[in-house]
């Protein structure tokens, strides 16, 4: 096997923001460059003309996912100045032909896609019997959020084919040398690269393990599939989750008793009554080490909740305690530094009169909560993660972490505004109108 080329995938909005990046990938050692679909969606072919103006020297891919049209968007994206463009294996075979044919006369190579592809391994041979003269084994953004992993399928293809074949799909420094060694001919980086604070020594790092074929320790850019699941929540907030959920609200009205506090682990429902404290002292029993105890009172007081709960709650390591309902003890909870999130703070508690139960269903705040659901609480507030989401939303919180800390970098580094590295302006809304459907 001759040396594994190492292509950056430049998935911008915004140009100006995907050259920079460009040109310190080169610095560090990736030897091709390409358009990603985002950023030819925003800023069209003139992105592909830019990025051979600036690498006249370097391949450059035009991630275009042709769907149809294949001609005429083959004649375009050479033209630009592209010498591989891809094409969706889902397209018909008489579009992947004409990308083929257009891409003859212009000297552009023709990648096929098989992102979503039902039999890969059947239009792996299709493809080449087309003239295709690539193959892209893709593990897309929204699959890489629930765990996936496309180094499988190219295992598969590898045995299958002769034809070039290129992994996109989560690659970091400590996983690049596994995609080497199951058969990649190019492997494709993303976020690992251009979300770096630093890309160039990102890059550096990817092309290092990629050549010793050893992994390379990264702390970011990695997904979980949920057995490290704490170390990945640990390391984001509640506003990263919010963000990689649509906006998703934290639960209204749950504050810290302290500021600086901070938990996350699963769920210990208890339902009980305003101010009756026997459930939520019973469910400490409960509760294993790492758990968060969430109890509904109803939002409302007396206490269920204090200093010798906390107590208790502490030595059996328990990670946090949210309640819809009333609190007390605060200075010896600060003291104790168990993290605790409330509705209200007051000095009197109720009686332990045992209604209500733990392990069930609750709703807080017009959200349900479940046991084993996640939560992560901290100054900013409480956040559910329902179980069956869990994975996903850790991932897609890490990946707006991974992204702030980009524009942060662009920030301090070009003495920037936050307006001027997003280009708000531009992205102001335009027109209006009823929508349609």
């Amino acid at each position: 096997m001759g040396r594994v080329i190492l292509q950056v995938a430049l998935d911008f909005v915004e140009l100006p923001r995907a050259l920079a990046v460009a040109a310190a990938a080169v610095a560090g050692g990736a030897d091709i460059i390409e358009a990603g679909t985002p950023l030819i969606k925003s800023e069209g072919l003139e992105a592909v003309r830019r990025l051979r103006a600036a690498f006249p020297d370097k391949i450059v891919v035009a991630d275009t996912k042709t769907a149809d049209a294949g001609r005429i968007e083959a004649e375009c994206a050479a033209k630009a100045g592209a010498n591989v463009m891809t094409v969706l294996a889902a397209a018909s075979a008489s579009t992947i032909r004409e990308c083929v044919e257009a891409g003859r006369h212009y000297g552009l190579s023709v990648a096929v896609d098989l992102l979503g592809t039902a039999d890969p391994l059947a239009l792996a041979a299709k493809a080449k019997e087309l003239g295709a003269a690539r193959l892209e084994v893709h593990c897309p953004i929204d699959a890489q959020m629930q765990g996936a992993d496309p180094l499988e399928l190219l295992k598969k293809l590898r045995s299958a084919t002769d034809l070039t074949l290129a992994v996109a799909g989560g690659i970091n420094s400590e996983t690049a040398a596994a995609a080497a060694a199951a058969g990649a001919d190019v492997i494709v980086v993303g976020g690992a690269i251009t979300k770096a604070i630093d890309p160039r020594s990102a890059t550096a790092d990817i092309r290092m393990a990629i050549d010793s074929g050893r992994a390379v320790a990264t702390e970011l850019f990695k997904r979980t599939t949920g057995s490290d699941i704490r170390k990945v929540l640990g390391q984001v907030r509640t506003s990263n989750i919010s963000d990689g959920s649509h906006r998703l609200a934290c639960l209204e009205g749950i504050r810290p008793v302290f500021p600086g506090a901070f938990a996350c682990g699963p769920v210990v429902t208890v339902r009980t009554m305003p101010g009756d404290w026997s459930k939520p002292v019973q469910a400490i029993d409960a509760a294993a080490e790492g758990d968060i105890i969430v109890i509904d009172a109803g939002g409302a007081g007396p206490a269920v909740w204090g200093e010798l709960a906390s107590e208790s709650a502490k030595i059996k390591k328990l990670s946090g305690l949210v309640v819809h309902g009333a609190v007390r003890d605060t200075a010896e909870i600060r003291k104790l530094e168990f993290p605790v999130w409330a509705r209200l703070i007051t000095s009197h508690a109720g009686d332990p009169r045992g209604l209500g139960q733990i392990n069930v269903s609750i709703e807080i705040a017009g959200q349900r909560i479940c046991p084993l659901d996640w939560i992560v609480a901290d100054d900013d507030g409480v956040m559910v993660l329902p179980k069956d989401r869990l994975v996903e939303m850790a991932n897609r919180a890490a990946d707006v972490l991974e992204t702030e800390n980009r524009y942060r970098a662009e920030i301090r580094d070009n003495k920037s505004t936050l307006a001027r590295v997003l280009n708000l302006a531009r992205w102001d809304q335009k027109g209006g109108g009823p929508a349609v459907g």
